[in-house]
């Protein structure tokens, strides 16, 4: 991992009403021509993704939407982009012309206040309004020279305010093993692993592992048996691909505690309890019900998917039912919840833990129960309580 991945950096999202300055204050705070500026309303259509490394926070993704109030044919869909960028946003930059608050601001406002989004605001164009207000940042963000002050002021602000779960990220596994034990995880080397890598799940336990002193071991499904038995001391923990649960599992002795990749993640980036509650639903499926598996990734399926596959395929194996069940992808989420009995959410390594929140409350907003893949497979397979044993639930 040479770069953080977009899912781990703090997203920050630029909004405001059309021509307010948001793209040029991207700019500004990048020190590059990052988006497109004009003075014709509109210019942004699609959201504008920039990376950047903000010392002392780390690093941030910046998100500079489509403004509020646009009049334009296209507007409906620029509004979607923006709306689903708010998603995923974990502090809120309201770029105001001046420091006028008018329908368009204060709708922003309340948009990041029912959701508990921070939010901060900028009073753009210092340079030609009189600003008396003294809540937020004063800026003329078409001043390259004054991008040194302008980051320093913002960083003190997002220091403030900045979500606790980023400033104190809860450990992936490092809580869940004492210091200098040995963690085991079995990772399958298949067609569908990508070529000369590891997937982002298990590039983070190691890293985790690591950063809290714990010793790894990593096999194949083929040789774990092997290495267990040539252990003189047995493991801490096990962890394995959710698709080999069953057959690790099967292979774990009782006293060594063990779970999966995928179940990590619903801990790390959401909320395993609700995920876990989410699973039962599964016995209570009849013939009709709609299930929706979300897939935050845009990868190419393969013949033997897990999203698109296997888990439909166990999922119709387990409870014998007509099930109907739907598929989306990437920053999509299904519109009409409220049909749904079950959403499956995938592992998210590729989106941010406001995101999958986001998601979970629109399913309890919506009576949905909603899952994920780990969890799912593991409940289908019989052996869910077991890997929630390292847990304290």
């Amino acid at each position: 991992m040479q770069t953080a991945p977009k899912s781990l950096r703090l997203h920050i999202a630029i909004t405001g009403r059309v021509n307010s300055g948001k793209s040029s204050l991207l700019n500004l705070l990048c020190g590059q021509q990052a988006a497109i500026t004009s003075p014709l309303a509109g210019t942004t259509t699609d959201v504008v993704e920039k990376a950047q490394e903000l010392q002392p926070l780390g690093p941030v993704l910046w998100l500079d939407t489509a403004g509020f109030g646009d009049e334009s044919e296209l507007s409906g869909k620029r509004m979607e982009k923006t709306y689903r960028a708010l998603e995923r946003a974990d502090v809120i930059l309201l770029v105001c012309q001046g420091d006028n608050i008018g329908s368009q601001e204060q709708q922003i406002i309340t948009l990041a206040s029912n959701k508990n989004i921070p939010l901060i605001k900028i009073y753009n164009k210092s340079d030609k309004y009189n600003i008396s207000a003294t809540d937020g940042i004063r800026v003329n963000a078409t001043d390259i020279s004054s991008r040194d002050e302008v980051l320093n002021e913002l960083k003190t602000e997002l220091i403030k305010i900045c979500p606790e779960d980023f400033l104190n990220v809860q450990p992936l596994v490092g809580d869940l093993a004492p210091e200098h034990s040995t963690v085991i995880m079995i990772i399958p080397i298949d067609y569908e692993a990508p070529k000369g890598r590891l997937i982002m799940p298990q590039v983070q336990a190691i890293r985790d592992c690591l950063d809290h002193n714990q010793n790894i071991i990593a096999v194949k499904e083929d040789d774990y048996i092997n290495v267990l038995n040539n252990l003189k001391n047995p493991p801490a923990l096990v962890i394995c691909d959710s698709q080999i649960v069953d057959r690790m599992v099967r292979e774990t002795p009782p006293n060594i505690k063990c779970t999966t990749f995928s179940i990590l993640m619903a801990r790390f980036k959401g909320d395993l309890s609700k995920m876990v509650h989410g699973a039962k639903t599964i016995a209570e499926l009849q013939d009709g019900d709609k299930i929706l598996i979300a897939e935050s990734c845009t990868h190419h399926a393969m013949e033997d998917d897990i999203g698109r596959v296997k888990i439909p395929n166990w999922l119709l194996k387990k409870t014998g039912k007509a099930l109907q069940i739907d598929h989306v992808s990437g920053c999509d989420f299904g519109e009409h919840l409220n049909e749904y009995k079950l959403v499956i959410q995938c592992g998210g390594c590729n989106i941010n833990r406001r995101e999958i929140l986001s998601r979970i409350y629109k399913c309890e907003h919506a009576g949905v129960a909603i899952t994920n893949y780990g969890v799912c497979i593991s409940e289908l397979k019989g052996v869910l309580n077991r890997v929630l044993e390292p847990f304290a639930m």
